[in-house]
């Protein structure tokens, strides 16, 4: 049996993992994809705003700039999973969690097996992010194959009419690699102006290529409809509506947290034992959200637990999971057995 199961080998997975690792914990990582599956889906170009130290797990991040790259990222990310020998298990979707007498019991299912591996547990981590949430328009039309909610890299738009929404660092930075390559781009914003945190470096960039007409905006609009030939705008406040030809619509809104536990599963409560399982179709409350012995990384509002100061994952989140694990290994690896320890 595992001390710790961890769904989701993104980065604060594998800050998890390496806790658990330092801690003498029997501990596995289950991701649907690659390690680090997230960044597979940034920019190809993409510059972190983040110091290679901030985004460091146990090992020292070296780049060869002031800010690491995405290729740097995905390097780095691979070497910690190597260095401290996680069991990263790739390609492998979590499709059942169940409460046990003793803890979890998993069921993970990869692409090449016939029957999904049942994997035993006292504890689950859920450290699944957000960035396969992204924040919806709520249009019609937002579900056609020509919308997507992530920008990976210009050329497949090369000399198409593409529609951004959103007036962000994602947006601002997709629409200037699409006006690159000869795209003819229109952003869409609710605001009047770019958001504020859009990087300083990448702000007087995107205001040039607006003055010199690269890039069209429409300032204090929403799509309101798309079709598979153009978006239909509305102004605000006035409600004047305009009608916007587009080839492809990338909306960059940002993404959220899912706040219950991670697609497929969820909670439910069975009986007066409380006995909590993970199943698709089931509704989430918020008596079930947080079982005993399971707990949520990736974002903190799930996490009560853990002071904002501190960041969530890594040997804090530990030790809000090992109070309940009855027993961990000194350096030699024999078991040593220690009552719960209280969290402050």
């Amino acid at each position: 049996m595992l001390d710790l199961a961890v769904i989701g080998a993104g980065p604060c997975g594998l800050a998890v993992g390496v806790a658990a690792k330092r801690a003498h914990l029997a501990c596995s990582l289950f991701d649907k994809g690659p390690v680090v599956s997230s960044l597979q889906r940034y920019p190809l170009y993409m510059t972190f705003f983040s110091t290679p130290e901030k985004l460091e797990i146990g090992v020292p991040f070296v780049t060869a700039g002031d800010k690491p790259t995405r290729r740097e990222a995905l390097a780095y990310y691979r070497r910690v999973a190597e260095h401290f020998e996680l069991d990263v298990r790739q390609y492998h979707a979590v499709v059942r969690v169940e409460r046990t007498a003793e803890g979890f019991e998993l069921e993970a299912q990869h692409p090449g097996a016939a029957e999904p591996e049942t994997i035993r547990t006292r504890h689950v981590v859920c450290a699944t992010g957000y960035f396969e949430s992204p924040n919806l328009l709520d249009v019609p039309g937002e579900d056609l194959p020509h919308v997507s909610h992530f920008f990976v890299e210009p050329h497949p738009y090369w000399q198409q009419r593409v529609v951004v929404v959103g007036g962000g660092n994602s947006a601002v930075e997709a629409a200037l690699e699409l006006s690159r390559v000869n795209a003819r781009v229109t952003l869409v914003h609710f605001l009047s102006d770019f958001d504020r945190g859009v990087k300083p470096w990448v702000l007087p960039d995107i205001t040039n290529r607006v003055k010199e007409g690269r890039v069209a905006v429409r300032w204090c609009s929403r799509v309101v409809e798309i079709t598979r030939s153009h978006v239909v705008v509305r102004r605000d406040p006035d409600g004047d509506r305009e009608t916007v030809p587009a080839d492809f619509v990338v909306a960059l809104t940002g993404y959220r947290a899912d706040l219950s536990p991670p697609s497929p599963w969820r909670p439910t409560c069975e009986g007066s034992t409380s006995r909590a399982s993970f199943r698709p179709g089931s509704t989430p409350t918020r008596s079930s959200s947080r079982t005993a012995g399971s707990t949520a990384a990736g974002f903190a509002t799930t996490l009560k637990a853990n002071p904002p100061e501190l960041p969530l994952g890594g040997d804090r989140l530990l030790d809000i999971v090992r109070p309940r694990t009855r027993c961990e290994r000194d350096e030699s690896g024999s078991v040593l057995t220690s009552e719960a320890r209280r969290v402050p």
